[in-house]
């Protein structure tokens, strides 16, 4: 992911930095005051080099640069395999749920300690998202609560 160009925004947003780097497109002598640390401002950025040089692929470079991947759907709040957040909008906390429960064996019932250890796989508080599974009728849980069992 490549934020660089906020860098060269920020440079660029400064009237004197932008003043400074024109200057040295142009081909003149720089001058404003505390011009060093104008220079270490623009260096920092990536449009000049070590010697105060326009490097002219900065912009290009930008351009060509891979842009941020944005996630969708539930990836917005599941990072490696875990859940991250829960969504406050109840169709996506739902879909987050339903995801959460898919991991789960399908067609037989398991103990508690076996949902637990997959669900440990997928969040820190597992006794929340169990509970949330069975209040969203995504898993049952026999009378007992001993056994459950993932509903389809």
């Amino acid at each position: 992911m490549s934020n660089e160009w906020r860098r060269v925004a920020a440079a660029l947003s400064n009237p004197v930095r932008r003043s400074v780097y024109a200057q040295l497109v142009l081909g003149v002598t720089p001058s404003a005051p505390r011009l060093d640390r104008v220079l270490a401002d623009l260096r920092g950025a990536g449009l000049i080099s070590a010697d105060n040089a326009v490097i002219d692929s900065a912009f290009a470079d930008l351009l060509t640069a891979e842009a941020p991947v944005t996630r969708t759907g539930i990836e917005r709040f599941i990072r490696d395999g875990r859940i991250e957040q829960y969504p406050s909008r109840p169709a996506d906390r739902l879909s987050v749920l339903e995801w959460a429960a898919s991991q789960l064996p399908t067609d037989q019932s398991v103990s508690e300690a076996a949902v637990n250890e997959v669900l440990a796989g997928l969040v820190d508080d597992v006794a929340s998202l169990r509970r949330y599974l069975v209040d969203a009728g995504l898993v049952e849980r026999d009378a007992d609560g001993r056994e459950y069992r993932r509903k389809r």
